[in-house]
């Protein structure tokens, strides 16, 4: 299929000159299995240059949590980001793999369906009734395919696996190879296997990780974005990059419009105003800064399909709408609170935003 075609790349192939890029310029030691050297990967995650060629910054943040991330998995130690729903943990984990071994699609999506034939190996059951047990008839896990290639496999929301699955993967990250009793056989994983996992902070009481299997783990927290200005431009960054891939005919929000959306989003998340003179009640939902990323997208798509193509106060209003309110009771009245209190007393500038949101409102 033509890349065209496709909704979405992995990262490998959406950065993929970047990459060869660094893997180029190289100057510095790199690690059995690895594509570049820690340093290079630093590079590629938090922005640079690599000969002539200018490497976007793939996460905004601290960049000595990114320095953390990646020495672990110089390691033996496998890596868990925790963190709020936004704090782009799933972005930092695709990155890294995109990296480190230019392939981030070895994923096991953490559910409440996942099994622990998932994290292991399953079989082909038409052929194991026609064959009996075969290395033919086993379908191999990508945590088995990176342990068998030695690269990385990336859990997502390991909290919300169930307990069976949660010890199946401690039994991988102790042992470092995976027993096939059928086969009377052993899977080893090669120099350069590691797992990167995901938690959400939110969900801690779906399937709280038991000691043993955080012991396996060494655990970087991300926080969400330190000030308005640090969320502005994560939002402004990510917005161009999706835009770019999809037919949204529209026009990239201005300064004006991120600014504010991240500072509603702020306040209702944080309780408070930014300049912290009044109180406000939060909404029952997170308000992320990825949320803020889909409610401008979603804004500049309603901009293309039906108006001009430059994002409205009214497009925007829409957005906020659906973003705040999640609960019908507690959210409606906590937003018209919001628009009266706060956004009703902030003058022309935000007056446009305040009679549109106030009129899908009623």
């Amino acid at each position: 299929m033509e890349q065209n075609n496709v909704q979405r790349l992995p990262a490998e192939q959406l950065f993929q000159k970047e990459i060869d890029a660094l893997i180029a310029a190289e100057k510095d030691p790199v690690p059995t299995g690895w594509r570049m050297s820690p340093r290079s990967v630093r590079t590629y995650i938090c922005g640079g240059t690599a000969g002539k060629t200018k490497i976007t910054p793939k996460y905004i943040g601290q960049e000595r949590l990114v320095e953390i991330a990646i020495a672990t998995l110089v390691t033996d130690r496998a890596l868990l980001l925790i963190g709020e729903p936004g704090t782009a943990k799933s972005w930092l984990s695709e990155h890294l793999c995109a990296a480190i071994n230019g392939d981030s699609t070895k994923v096991v999506q953490g559910t409440a369906g996942t099994t622990e034939e998932q994290i292991r190996y399953s079989w082909n059951y038409a052929m194991l009734i026609a064959q009996g047990p075969s290395p033919a008839a086993m379908l191999k896990t990508p945590v088995m395919t990176a342990m068998e290639t030695g690269t990385i496999a990336r859990v997502e929301e390991i909290s919300r696996c169930a307990s069976e699955v949660q010890d199946a993967l401690i039994s991988v990250l102790s042992e470092k190879r995976i027993s096939v009793p059928e086969l009377g056989m052993e899977v080893p994983a090669r120099k350069g296997f590691s797992v990167i996992a995901t938690a959400n902070t939110r969900d801690k009481g779906v399937n709280e990780m038991s000691a043993a299997l955080k012991r396996r783990f060494n655990i970087v927290v991300l926080p969400t974005p330190a000030d308005l200005e640090a969320e502005m431009e994560i939002v402004r960054t990510r917005v161009e990059q999706q835009a770019g891939n999809l037919d949204l005919n529209a026009a990239i929000p201005d300064q004006e419009v991120v600014e504010k959306v991240c500072t509603i989003f702020r306040e209702l998340r944080n309780g408070e105003t930014l300049d912290r003179s009044q109180k406000v009640k939060s909404a029952s939902g997170v308000l992320s800064t990825a949320e803020a990323i889909s409610l401008l997208c979603n804004s500049m798509a309603l901009a293309g399909s039906f108006g001009s193509g430059a994002v409205t106060d009214y497009d925007l209003a829409a957005g906020l709408q659906g973003a705040v309110v999640k609960e019908e009771e507690k959210d409606v009245l906590a937003w018209k609170e919001y628009l009266e209190n706060v956004m009703k007393k902030r003058g022309s500038r935000w007056l446009g935003l305040y009679e549109a949101c106030r009129e899908l409102n009623r």
